[in-house]
């Protein structure tokens, strides 16, 4: 039985509304813009307190003139439900896994046969998930500083933020936050609003709880990467996007990707981590509205 309850948007949220839907054993939260148009589907990042709102916020309203703009919470993280004590997936690979079947569940009691997929960092690696799991229900893709790619060696600020809760404080937090892009003016004095707020996030137990389970050795990233063979069996169109500073995922996790995805292209933004869709959200919106209208 699914059910749906709806959170009419506010000044806080401009553009769209904050919907609960469940699906089996999962009550997933996401934010939905509304409307008719092709529906573009938004897959946030994994940092510490990370969540559709804090990722896309300030990105839906650029897509909604034109798309239904859906942003889920993803399971392990926000305000969908998380696993109970002891009962969370015993790898990162059952972790996707479990996410690829919320994401399949939620578009089924949605009623949506297709989507356009937006994936940001760990939501990357799931965006490549879930069109080998269903290629027909994904139009095209595209991947911003995507997880999931083969790097030279993880980077320290990844070791660093899969580790969080070994120093779970709010400096440590804010460090981390400031690291995330390059140019940390580029998010001016809603620096100290961001960290506040994914303070808040980190401190639940369930999100402390699900965060220590799925980065249980610094290395456990590594195990979102698909293998050789079912990457190069995507025939979908993508466009991959990096931010030429971006120190947590390397612009090489894309640029192996653009070798081995048939029908990728690549666009690098100087001057710019891991936030491109903060630190050059007009210049990625114009990207993306671009590749999904076919002029790309």
């Amino acid at each position: 039985m699914t059910t749906s309850t709806a959170t009419a948007g506010s000044a806080a949220h401009p553009g769209f509304a904050v919907e609960r839907i469940r699906t089996g054993d999962i009550t997933t939260e996401y934010l939905d813009s509304g409307g008719d148009g092709d529906v573009v589907l938004l897959l946030h990042g994994g940092g510490p307190g990370a969540n559709a709102r804090t990722n896309w916020q300030g990105f839906i309203p650029g897509l909604s003139d034109r798309y239904r703009v859906i942003a889920p919470d993803i399971f392990g993280w926000g305000n969908t439900d998380h696993p109970a004590e002891g009962e969370a997936p015993g790898s990162k690979t059952a972790w996707m896994r479990a996410r690829v079947n919320q994401i399949l569940a939620l578009l089924d009691a949605l009623g949506i046969d297709r989507v356009r997929l937006v994936g940001n960092s760990a939501g990357g690696a799931l965006s490549l998930w879930i069109t080998v799991t269903a290629p027909e229900r994904v139009e095209d893709i595209v991947l911003m500083g995507s997880a999931g790619g083969k790097m030279a060696a993880p980077p320290t600020e990844v070791i660093r933020m899969v580790s969080f809760y070994k120093d779970p404080t709010q400096a440590n937090l804010e460090a981390l936050t400031r690291w995330f892009v390059y140019d940390e003016s580029t998010l001016g004095s809603s620096i100290e609003d961001i960290v506040e707020d994914r303070f808040a996030e980190v401190s639940r137990p369930e999100i402390r709880r699900s965060f220590t389970s799925m980065y249980a050795t610094p290395t456990s990233p590594a195990e979102m990467t698909l293998p050789l063979s079912a990457l190069v069996r995507i025939k979908h169109k993508v466009l991959l996007v990096h931010g030429r500073e971006d120190r947590f995922i390397t612009p090489d996790s894309s640029v192996y990707f653009n070798g081995l995805l048939e029908n990728s292209q690549l666009h690098i933004f100087e001057k710019c981590g891991h936030w491109v869709q903060i630190e050059r959200r007009d210049g990625m919106l114009a990207l993306v509205r671009s590749f999904f209208g076919g002029e790309l």
